[in-house]
């Protein structure tokens, strides 16, 4: 059994996490909460949504469909060539499925946090026991975040050299607030407003910092900011084969490496490690964007066509940095508060979406110009964000 030092662990995210090359390739994974319409208050049992979804296997283009702990269901379309072809792919799987759900009495529902069904945990995998009781022992945002908040994850290729991997890592963190802000979606819990646009980056925020808190900047060398996140890390568990794991032994990756009680890290457990961690931007050969709540039809395609125009688009990924620029440090709490109601923001947003509408056509997505057009006026133009919809729905 091979043991890892520091170097390993700088070797594995410069050569694995950050593996650069030719961009181009874009991806897009949607988790639902999935309801049923005649008891919305109550929980859907897994079995009964699993044996729904296997009757309409296989997805006619193959998106990866998995299940997050409380029971909320994700489609992952594969790896394609540009926007376009991610939400064509996606798209029609969810159709395939939609049928299949419904004659089990079953809709997914696009909300970034369940406004109304308090959590319950339904996958008993030892993953999910230890990530529970890791987040439990610190508040109830844990809980909350494995069982009853869904997303839209956009991913995007690192880059074809180190130098654009830089630009990439660092156009994307400035412009994740105005991503939660725009497409805010969950401003309810347990049926009453919580005060914020996006109650779901609220969640993540509370979690340990240690593993959600935005990665620093890194200057030249973000994969070298990265492997020093890791190893600052706590680490959440040491599995066993042989016994329980031990949750939260109380040591830093970067600890763990010298040895002790718990013996050294091997590869394996340095993935393991690497997969417990959650900033709004996540490298794992690819730039994870996991900042944006969830959207109803027919929105959950165009945080898709906006983040990857504006960084595979050199015309609109300048335009986009000159719009973040001003943004201050705290504009992701600022963003998770107001949505887009800020000026600074708000601003921002527009700037972003018009350069990412121009963009769409010359990477080859002309097609998802008119839903970003609608999304343009019914939301960005006007400094509203789909939360707002929802509160307007709550009894005054």
């Amino acid at each position: 059994m091979s043991f890892l030092t520091e170097d390993d662990v700088y070797d594995h995210v410069h050569g694995i996490c950050f593996k650069t090359g030719p961009p181009g390739l874009t991806g897009i994974e949607s988790e639902w909460l999935v309801t049923d319409p005649a008891r919305p208050g109550e929980h859907v049992p897994l079995p009964r949504l699993t044996a729904a979804v296997r009757a309409a296997s296989p997805l006619p283009s193959g998106s990866a469909v998995t299940y997050e702990p409380g029971g909320q269901l994700e489609l992952s379309s594969p790896p394609l060539p540009g926007p376009a072809a991610a939400r064509r792919a996606l798209e029609a799987d969810l159709r395939h499925l939609d049928p299949h759900l419904a004659a089990a009495g079953l809709r997914r529902t696009g909300y970034g946090l369940d406004p109304h069904r308090s959590p319950l945990r339904q996958l008993d995998l030892p993953r999910y026991t230890a990530m529970e009781a890791y987040f439990d022992a610190r508040n109830a945002a844990g809980r909350a975040m494995m069982c009853c908040t869904a997303s839209i994850q956009v991913c995007l290729d690192i880059g074809r050299d180190p130098g654009d991997a830089r630009a990439r890592w660092r156009l994307l963190h400035r412009l994740g607030p105005v991503l939660v802000a725009a497409f805010a979606n969950s401003p309810l819990w347990r049926g009453r407003p919580t005060g914020r646009r996006s109650t779901r980056q609220a969640l993540w925020a509370a979690l340990d910092p240690s593993r959600s808190r935005t990665v620093p900047d890194g200057g030249p060398d973000p994969a070298a900011a990265w492997a020093r996140y890791a190893l600052d890390a706590r680490v959440m568990a040491v599995r066993r084969t042989d016994g329980p794991w031990a949750v939260d032994p109380g040591l830093t990756f970067r600890d763990w490496l010298g040895g002790g009680r718990y013996g050294r890290p091997t590869a394996d457990d340095l993935d393991y490690h690497l997969s417990t961690l959650f900033p709004p931007v996540r490298p794992r050969g690819w730039f994870e964007l996991r900042m944006i709540d969830a959207l109803p039809e027919p929105w959950w395609p165009v945080p898709l066509a906006v983040a990857a125009a504006l960084t595979d688009d050199p015309r609109a990924a300048d335009a986009c940095a000159e719009a973040v620029e001003p943004l201050p440090p705290d504009a992701w709490e600022d963003a998770a508060r107001t949505g887009p109601g800020g000026p600074g923001l708000a601003r921002a947003s527009r700037t972003c979406f018009a350069a990412a509408r121009d963009a769409l056509p010359r990477i080859g997505a002309a097609d998802l110009v008119p839903l970003v057009d609608a999304y343009i006026e019914r939301y960005v133009e006007p400094g509203r964000c789909p939360a707002d919809d929802l509160l307007c729905e709550v009894p005054t």
